[in-house]
């Protein structure tokens, strides 16, 4: 529908609105015929000086822009809050679910054919993607892309994994606050995400494995000329989806979800994937759970050796082909009658793809993997009675199978406060819990999971423990680290009974994990008063307490209950 008659402003007379709009249309240079003929596509922009990731959009707009008005539409860019992992508190995790309803709400009320979504840092992808989908207009995603990699002293540097490795080694005692200082000029040396296997790369990687997004588009770095390229295209293609109202609901089915979440096992990708990918699929209402991912996990070899599972960087995946090779290594495991965004099925876009890895040093071929079995493990058990997470291939394999007693910390202020008193009852073979700190407790559900490691502890060589919470943890850290507990401490979960010296047995290849407590004990426990607990943060009104009255657990991707299904 033209731009000058769809999705009018209610003034009680749709003719002045439409003469209106008739009128302002034209500040914008557009010949009236043009505005009546061509599709509009917006570009939903979330560039910005705060999130550092972002801060590059400039020359990618303007190529997705110029691709648009290649293809025969009429490009209008619009904002959208951005969430920048370092610069906002408590999290952004707290606020993917404003981005979604922003993007949706304003992809719903501007008069728009298509829309380009642009983002790259951790949450913005998913979140754009949740509001899309929940607008249902045709759209596709533009990721800003990886950095490039950084160095120091011949060693491959990696945002955020070797800051929090040698964060670690500071706290340690291995190192000074000048290296400290060195490794962080070198460690973030441009614009784009993180350059690892983090969260960030592995939305771009689960969306362009979902079919929304150009083939090849999640792994060119974010200064290389084919990302201005990939935008180009992108523009125009977007022209062609509003063209023949091609829409999320029509290209994204299981098969979609189920490439993803195979993709995302391939690859060592982060934990947060599997909240993200439950929400989105929340959002169209597709069957899509925990047991999918471990099914499909236990079923997937790693191939990609990319960091932190393995041993290369996002640069180098793309020099081996990037996310297309992966899917091709894959074969049959794939899925390729599943839609795209191209209008083709995945299986014809793979097979006009042309680079690869010949000498299998990045993408192993599926025969020579890099594990077995995919990059994550859900475990379940009395401790976790609806599920929690363990990126299995990033932990230490002697943790693997673990029993200990529990040092508890009740809140993410208790843990700050107590993880290096000389005096904390703490031993290599403890067990850390870290409780309320899942999504209502915190709230918000912050990258707490991956607790530090007592300095007494690290004074003694130890360099991991088995670390568990209802929080979340980077998709650039590492360790044995279990995360989601759900349902969390903070809505009356298991986790927030345990107490100092309860014995925890984790049981990762029987994917087990259980408070060994009698259960008379547990029940006594909760009878108890929450005089001993602590006092959640005092959110006021506003967006805050909308956000823990209605989140979801873990387990059912954190969106919002009122945003789940189809309302298009």
């Amino acid at each position: 529908m033209p731009l000058l008659d769809k999705n009018l402003t209610r003034y009680g007379d749709p003719g002045f609105a439409a003469y209106l709009r008739n009128a302002y249309g034209r500040v914008h240079g557009w010949p009236v015929e043009e505005m009546r003929s061509r599709p509009l596509i917006g570009i939903l922009n979330t560039q910005s000086e705060v999130n550092r990731c972002h801060a590059h959009f400039g020359p990618i707009v303007e190529m997705i822009r110029q691709g648009i008005t290649a293809g025969g539409g009429l490009p209008l860019t619009f904002p959208a809050i951005s969430l920048g992992e370092m610069f906002t508190t408590p999290t952004t995790m707290m606020f993917r679910n404003l981005l979604s309803m922003d993007a949706e709400e304003m992809i719903r009320a501007q008069p728009l054919d298509g829309v380009v979504l642009l983002g790259a840092c951790d949450k913005t992808i998913p979140a754009m993607l949740m509001g899309a989908f929940s607008a249902d207009v045709p759209c596709m995603v533009v990721s800003g892309g990886p950095m490039a990699n950084g160095r120091y002293r011949g060693q491959l540097l990696g945002a955020c994994s070797d800051c929090r490795a040698y964060w670690q080694r500071f706290r340690a005692g291995e190192v000074d606050e000048q290296t400290l200082d060195e490794v962080a000029d070198e460690l973030t040396p441009g614009p784009g995400h993180c350059m690892v296997m983090g969260t960030a790369s592995t939305m771009s990687a689960c969306t362009e494995a979902m079919g929304m997004m150009l083939t090849g588009g999640a792994t060119i770095p974010a200064t290389h000329q084919r990302r201005l390229r990939h935008a180009f295209e992108s523009g125009r293609a977007a022209v062609r989806l509003a063209q023949t109202d091609l829409r999320p609901s029509r290209i994204v089915t299981r098969a979609s979800f189920l490439n993803a979440a195979r993709l995302l096992t391939a690859v060592g990708g982060s934990t947060n994937g599997v909240i993200h990918l439950i929400a989105m699929a929340g959002r169209l209402e597709i069957p899509f759970t925990l047991d999918d991912i471990q099914e499909i996990s236990a079923t997937t070899p790693l191939i990609a050796d990319v960091r932190p599972a393995g041993r290369y960087q996002m640069e180098d995946l793309e020099h081996a082909g990037g996310i297309p090779a992966v899917m091709r290594a894959l074969g049959s495991l794939i899925d390729r009658e599943a839609l795209t965004v191209t209008g083709s099925s995945l299986g014809a876009n793979l097979a006009t793809w042309r680079r690869d890895d010949p000498e299998h040093r990045v993408i192993r071929p599926l025969d020579e993997p890099l594990f077995p079995s995919g990059g994550l493990t859900i475990v379940k058990g009395s401790l976790a009675p609806r599920g929690a997470v363990v990126k299995d291939k990033a932990a230490s394999p002697h943790l693997l199978v673990h029993e200990g007693p529990a040092v508890v910390f009740t809140s993410i202020e208790d843990l700050e406060r107590r993880i290096d008193d000389p005096a904390l009852p703490v031993t290599p073979e403890s067990v850390l819990v870290l409780q309320n700190a899942g999504p209502v407790g915190a709230p918000g559900m912050p990258e707490a999971g991956s607790l530090p490691l007592p300095r007494k502890i690290l004074a003694q060589g130890v360099r991991d423990m088995v670390r568990i919470s209802d929080a979340r943890m980077s998709g650039t850290a590492s360790g044995t680290v279990v995360l989601h507990v759900a349902p969390e401490s903070a809505v009356g979960g298991p986790l927030g009974l345990v107490r100092d010296g309860d014995v925890i047995r984790l049981d990762v290849p029987e994917r087990r994990l259980d408070l060994l407590v009698p259960e008379e004990e547990l029940r006594r426990r909760g009878r108890e008063t929450t005089a001993s607990q602590p006092d959640r943060p005092a959110l006021g009104g506003g967006y805050r307490a909308l956000y823990r009255a209605h989140v979801l657990q873990a387990d059912e991707g954190c969106d919002f209950d009122f945003l789940r299904g189809r309302r298009s």
